[in-house]
């Protein structure tokens, strides 16, 4: 009578190797993001920050923020193509803590799989490395889980937390806010990584697109639009804050431009935005046609072609459109604050986009 093998973690579907095999292969990515307050590199149970640096701060704050790159991971699994949701992860996480001023330290990352393919984390973790560059601050550990039976062999999902820091007196936010205050408005890359369920719903399920099929108006095709890499403008913002008065940053992301600029508006003000002050980028155009999705659904949706504001006073508008154009960032003046008066709290967009 022969015996059944005992249980163990590869039988359940769990390869150890390949997960050390894919800490190998991102080694070299992730040194590259490395600042010099960070001590010793990633395979220990921590990533360690030298603190001692804060102490040039009065009162050092630090900011924290988490998040993910939703549905769009799906379009990477489709094509192959991981390294560009790393760089988003970066986006999402970072972009969230510029807005309050804070200068980024560093970020750690998760990447759960149905089944470890170390070329595949490595070229997720490079996307990332290539992120916290851009950012200015340093990957200094993650975790790779394999969950086989929760997800299938090839889906993946992916999240990231950072820190950065900011002095108090130099804190963003609602507070700084005046009526007369403009609004310069930063041209997204695209899509960026939210609204992806209604993009996937709207392009693939319901139009019946091909992620391989050329578009005329992209010059490319849309599974290379959908990919498109999230903006990060960290160091963009931040250089906007050594050059200029800033009040308040909105990173534009689920909920659009009025929910987000919503969160940095007092109640006792109201933003308008000017619908006539750019034109959305073609795919957001495509979206809504093939979908037959309403503006305002739209608007709430998708950042159609604005993925960061910054909140300034009049005076400043000039000096941060120069320096945005000297650091290749297309930016305008979209809106003002305004008293609330008749307005509703919060934020609205007004008038057509021009054709």
């Amino acid at each position: 009578m022969s015996e059944t093998p005992g249980a163990s973690y590869a039988a359940a579907g769990v390869d150890i190797e390949a997960g050390d095999r894919a800490v190998e292969l991102m080694k070299e990515w992730v040194r590259k993001t490395r600042r010099p307050e960070v001590l010793g590199g990633i395979g220990g149970f921590a990533g360690l920050f030298d603190a001692s640096r804060l102490a040039r701060y009065e009162r050092p704050l630090l900011a924290t923020a988490t998040d993910g790159v939703g549905t769009k991971v799906d379009i990477a699994r489709r094509l192959g193509v991981y390294d560009t949701v790393g760089h988003d992860l970066v986006a999402m996480v970072m972009d969230d803590i510029v807005v309050c001023g804070a200068e980024p330290l560093f970020m750690t990352d998760y990447i759960c799989a149905g089944k470890v393919h170390p070329e595949r984390v490595a070229g997720i973790v490079k996307g990332i490395a290539e992120g916290c560059v851009l950012a200015g601050c340093s990957l200094v550990g993650g975790e790779t889980a394999e969950h086989p039976g929760l997800l299938g062999p090839d889906d993946f999902d992916l999240a990231g937390a950072g820190t950065g820091v900011v002095e108090a007196d130099a804190l963003l936010g609602p507070e700084r806010v005046r009526a007369g205050d403009v609004l310069v408005a930063m041209g997204s890359s695209g899509l960026h990584a939210n609204g992806y369920s209604l993009v996937r719903h709207v392009l693939l399920e319901r139009a019946g697109r091909a992620l391989d099929e050329r578009v005329a108006e992209f010059g490319r095709t849309l599974g290379e639009e959908l990919l498109e890499p999230t903006k990060i403008y960290s160091l963009d913002c931040l250089a906007l804050v050594r050059t200029a008065r800033v009040h308040a940053f909105s990173h534009i992301t689920g909920g659009g431009l009025a929910a987000n600029l919503a969160r940095v508006v007092p109640d006792t003000l109201h933003a308008t935005v000017d619908r006539g002050s750019w034109t959305p980028g073609p795919v957001f155009d495509l979206v809504a046609a093939e979908g037959g999705v309403a503006r305002a659904e739209a608007e709430k949706t998708l950042n159609q072609g604005v993925g960061m504001i910054a909140v300034v006073p009049p005076e400043s508008a000039d000096v941060c459109l120069a320096t945005l154009a000297d650091r290749g960032v297309d930016a305008w003046v979209a809106g003002e604050v305004t008293e609330r008066g008749e307005h509703p709290t919060g934020a609205a967009l007004t008038g057509n986009h021009p054709r």
